[in-house]
């Protein structure tokens, strides 16, 4: 682990649109050597900020555009304070976004502040089944629109066509970076983006289809002021800021400590992934507890009473208490109590649960869920995290900075069926 004595200067500042976002990207970063701070909200006026990345992990994605714009324009702020020579707009792998925003409003903002002329988006991650070809995004072998996406509560992905999707959202010109330029290297890449320029595009969406192709964008487009990506453009970046002699690589970035105490899984995901996660917990026998929002919004006090049957529990092994759900079952608690309330309902009893477990001596929690890990990490007033290797690609441990409290914030999307288990077993 760092010490403070001799204070790094940040090579690389992010700003994350949720938090579960924001680890992913910062896992990516930690794996390639890079060592890692993430923040829970903008930092303080004067923060030190020592890591070669910093990572801003913001509530963004779904809130009205103009506060999406001003929470980012402040993490901006605090990033080039901090002296971060390139920076980083996170998105989600599936491009999570409605007509209106926030990708386009938050990046159009960004460009103007940096006073970029030009960046690319590319939410593209493969190894989570994430592929961007002709413009247009994948999820396995599906069109997004076809994906589960589609049913998504709060941004329903409707249209796979990114160079789409994202015009509508922004006054600047979107054109497409083809994958056969990426395909042919650092120099096509180079060249395609100077036509893009000369054409008037000030945002181009990336073709990516493998890893390759992410190492050759993160190498071709380094030096640009601004990204727009999901996690996986950040494989490429480390090497390309060590060729550029603005870091060394880290062996010890992903190092973390052990940590005891009890353990517990909080799911309020109700994702695809989600759901196979939770029946495969339920199926392995292991004990879990479901919370309902139609019992909140009944006044029942299911924090509680969660809390009550967690405590008989967790001397004997880690619980899962879960509001996760089908579709149908979403759709119907939404339509009796509105989208907004139904989503506040459950996040802010699963904050009060998680709070209450850490009472009660849960040091490994793992939380699935954008918003859900969100409302968690601010009940347990957690301000920093140093950052982990990953369990599976795209969610690592994290370590609330200074205390013995291990987080594993996943994103709805993410993980292999066995996640939560596996999870608590890395760091038993």
């Amino acid at each position: 682990m760092k010490t403070t004595t001799s204070l790094k200067q940040a090579v690389l500042g992010v700003i994350a649109d949720d938090f579960t976002g924001a680890t992913d990207v910062a896992g990516m970063l930690v794996q390639a050597g890079m060592d890692t701070l993430l923040t829970i909200g903008v930092p303080e006026v004067g923060a030190a900020l020592d890591a070669d990345a910093v990572v801003v992990a913001l509530k963004s994605r779904t809130v009205a555009p103009a506060e999406a714009v001003r929470d980012s324009l402040a993490a901006l702020d605090r990033l080039r304070a901090a002296g971060c020579r390139r920076y980083y707009f996170k998105v989600c792998s599936t491009f999570d976004s409605t007509p209106r925003g926030n990708i386009g409003p938050v990046a159009q903002a960004l460009m103007a502040a940096l006073n970029a002329d030009f960046a690319i988006a590319c939410p593209a991650f493969p190894e989570n089944g994430r592929s961007v070809y002709c413009g247009h995004l994948f999820v396995g072998d599906l069109l997004l629109s076809d994906s589960g996406m589609r049913h998504h509560p709060l941004t329903p992905m409707t249209d796979a066509n990114l160079v789409r999707w994202l015009q509508a959202q922004t006054a600047l010109q979107v054109g497409l970076l083809r994958q056969d330029a990426v395909a042919a290297g650092v120099d096509a890449v180079t060249s395609r983006i100077a036509a893009l320029r000369t054409a008037n595009v000030r945002i181009a969406i990336a073709d990516a289809i493998d890893n390759a192709d992410l190492r050759t964008l993160g190498a071709a487009c380094a030096d640009l002021p601004l990204l727009i990506a999901g996690s996986g453009l950040a494989l490429g970046l480390p090497a390309a800021y060590v060729a550029r002699g603005w870091m060394l690589p880290d062996a010890q970035a992903a190092r973390l400590p052990a940590v005891g105490g009890h353990a517990a899984v909080l799911s309020g995901s109700c994702s695809t992934a989600s759901n196979a996660q939770v029946a495969h917990w339920l199926q392995s026998g292991r004990p879990a507890l479901p919370i309902d929002a139609l019992q909140l919004a009944a006044g029942a006090p299911v924090a509680a009473q969660a809390l009550a049957w967690a405590e008989a529990r967790l001397a004997q092994g880690p619980v899962l208490v879960y509001a996760t759900a089908g579709a149908d079952a979403v759709k119907a608690a939404q339509q009796q109590l509105g989208v907004e309330r139904a989503g506040a309902l459950v996040e802010d009893c699963l904050a009060e649960i998680a709070a209450g477990l850490h009472e009660r001596g849960v040091r490994r929690l793992v939380v699935a869920g954008g918003e859900t890990s969100g409302a968690v990490v601010q009940a347990l007033r957690v301000q920093r995290l140093r950052v982990g290797a990953p369990i599976d690609p795209g969610v690592p441990w994290t370590q609330a900075e200074g205390r013995p409290l291990l987080l594993a914030l996943k994103s709805g999307n993410f993980g292999s069926i066995d996640f939560f288990a596996k999870a608590l077993a890395s760091v038993q």
